[in-house]
């Protein structure tokens, strides 16, 4: 594993995602969602990019963080599992680190988690001294077996590890939990969770401080602006004035009443609200006075 080496000054951002794979789709439609488009080449390994200057390079996800560290991109779309488990054996190693995650992305959640066989009474961690632990995250799993001052071996496998046990290789096993269905396939109980993991821009961990500086805050504020709305609705109404304080705190969750510009009679009112605006809620604003309902999603939002 490398270290840390400084990128080359550039005028261009390249950005590193999955080839193929749970998180090449949704990365490459929330880059266009922030105004990206790219000519791809005859290799289909390089995107130059024809709206801003802004290039994606398609690879294997466990290269993104080592390519970021030799600065080779400048940011990556990869999961949190990925980029703990290559900085917890950088820091191992006694190699700085090299990457930071920027943002969290909303997509490919799953959990890193220890699993047991099914006919185990888990008692907690210290269960674990002496077994032996199959996983493809062993930095991550050395990392909490040491805060926990547990002594077990852990057994590097680089695929199938949910069989482990069943082979004989392992005891048990830590794992990607999705929807714990291959778990229970295999007699497998999830016990413990040692990171939360989803999809996410991870960037060096130094700053830029060339033409790409501005790319990418340009790029984190659109982002910003995306994430920021996926939850939330415009909701339009008309009220009477007396009506507009009580329909308000049925909205607590919502901001403040925005009152727009009116003919006289009713008040017109607008807020941003967040969260689900279920048929019962807007039917219980109705019977409070709003009339001429209207939820809008929210495609984009700068704050």
């Amino acid at each position: 594993m490398s270290a840390s080496t400084s990128a080359p000054a550039r005028d261009r951002l390249r950005i590193a995602i999955q080839k193929s794979g749970r998180l090449a789709d949704p990365a490459r439609s929330l880059l266009a969602a922030c105004g990206l488009s790219w000519r791809q080449s005859r290799d289909k390994l390089f995107c130059f990019g024809e709206t801003l200057p802004v290039d994606l390079l398609l690879v294997r996800d466990d290269d993104i963080p080592g390519l970021i560290a030799d600065g080779v991109c400048d940011l990556g779309v990869v999961g949190l599992n990925e980029l703990d488990e290559q900085a917890n054996a950088r820091r191992q190693l006694g190699l700085a680190d090299a990457y930071q995650p920027l943002r969290g992305l909303g997509f490919g959640q799953c959990r890193l988690m220890i699993a047991i066989p099914e006919e185990w009474d888990w008692q907690g961690p210290a269960q674990l001294a002496g077994k032996r632990i199959a996983t493809s995250y062993p930095a991550i799993l050395a990392a909490w077996l040491k805060d926990k001052g547990v002594d077990a071996q852990v057994v590097e496998l680089s695929g199938s590890v949910e069989i482990a046990p069943k082979l004989g290789t392992a005891d048990l096993i830590c794992d990607l939990v999705s929807s714990g269905a291959t778990l229970a396939a295999n007699q497998l109980t999830p016990v413990e969770t040692l990171l939360e993991s989803e999809a996410v821009l991870a960037g060096p961990a130094h700053e830029l401080d060339d033409a790409r500086a501005g790319l990418m805050a340009m790029l984190l504020r659109r982002l910003d602006g995306l994430t920021r709305v996926q939850d939330r609705k415009l909701l339009m109404f008309s009220a009477a004035e007396e009506r507009v304080d009580e329909l308000a705190r049925l909205l607590p969750d919502a901001e403040p009443l925005l009152r727009l510009p009116g003919d006289g009679g009713a008040v017109r009112l607008q807020t941003m609200c967040n969260g689900a605006l279920s048929w019962q809620r807007l039917e219980e604003l109705e019977r409070a006075g709003a009339q001429g309902l209207m939820v809008l999603a929210v495609e984009k939002s700068l704050a």
